[in-house]
């Protein structure tokens, strides 16, 4: 049986000691990372989608009861424009999508989009 013979390792050299006021603190600074963009996405009112249908698309894609989708469809109907849903980036293009497209299979106008909350 052949054994192999390890050399010792050294420590390594402790650094010189000064004395006194000579020495330095490092302080950690703690990173501060900012939270993600997010997105509102926004229904836009046109003169063709029934009132029923848009409330049907916030119940359905945004998870509202039907009372609070009624008021944001009201809101559409009278402001021009409402929020349905706040969220990031990317659900709120996947909530745009989705709702383009049932309005499309539906035959309806409805428009849909997404900006940034300021």
């Amino acid at each position: 049986m052949v054994s192999m013979a390890t050399k010792p390792v050294k420590p390594a050299p402790a650094p010189p000691q000064t004395g006194g006021d000579d020495a330095v603190v490092l302080e950690r600074r703690t990173q501060r990372t900012k939270p993600p963009q997010m997105y509102q996405v926004v229904l836009l009112n046109d003169d063709f989608t029934p009132m029923e249908f848009v409330v049907l698309v916030i119940q359905e894609f945004f998870n509202k009861d039907r009372e609070t989708a009624t008021q944001i469809m009201l809101k559409i109907h009278l402001q021009g424009k409402g929020v349905c849903g706040v969220f990031s980036r990317d659900v709120a293009a996947t909530k745009v999508d989705q709702v383009l497209d049932a309005a499309r299979k539906a035959g309806h106008p409805l428009q849909c989009l997404s900006e940034p909350v300021e």
